[in-house]
């Protein structure tokens, strides 16, 4: 066939090259005005939105990390009160029972009968409840001092409840504490 064109008409070859360049003119021209992914300002759009998802993704990722930092300082803060006010529950009970008594030698104050109860801290699987009951017998100034020194303790003891009851023909009271603290399980049992 290219030997027919050869041989044949020139304006034909001329006309089939003008043909072809024209058509590739076309094709330029198609791709100049819309070039495939987009114009200038269509790509400087796409940028920009770009740019600004980027950005915003950063700003998440910074948000994320200072929260996450405050739950880790948050679980710090916590262990270490954990670990500060509340006894291991193996050795809470004797513990516990040498800090009132040496409260009451500091105080004359006279102890009586101790007693506990452990309750389980409802959401909890390791953390645990003691309610201590424990009567005493003392002058008023006395009790004020035991309360004070229970006050001052290391310890997170807190009182429930405290009744006081006059002796009769005498200064004394009959006085009855009732305190709670709060102990972590360490597996061992523990109980009195």
């Amino acid at each position: 066939m290219i030997q027919n064109l050869k041989s044949s008409d020139p304006k034909l070859l001329v006309r089939a090259v003008l043909g072809v360049l024209a058509g590739a003119n076309l094709i330029a021209a198609g791709l100049v005005l819309f070039p495939p992914g987009g114009s200038a300002e269509q790509l400087d759009q796409e940028l920009a939105a770009l740019r600004a998802q980027v950005a915003a993704q950063k700003a998440r990722l910074e948000q994320t990390r200072e929260h996450a930092a405050a739950v880790d300082k948050g679980r710090a803060e916590g262990d270490q009160f954990l670990s500060r006010y509340f006894l291991p529950l193996r050795t809470s009970y004797s513990t516990l029972l040498e800090e009132l008594q040496k409260a009451a030698g500091e105080t004359k104050i006279k102890p009586k009968d101790t007693s506990f109860s452990q309750e389980p801290i409802e959401g909890s699987d390791d953390l645990k409840m003691i309610s201590i009951t424990a009567g005493y017998e003392g002058k008023y100034e006395d009790l004020m001092q035991l309360v004070h020194k229970i006050d001052q303790s290391k310890n997170l003891l807190i009182l429930e409840s405290l009744s006081a009851a006059p002796q009769a023909n005498t200064d004394a009271l009959t006085v009855s504490l009732k305190l709670d603290t709060f102990v972590r399980d360490d597996g061992s049992g523990g109980e009195p």
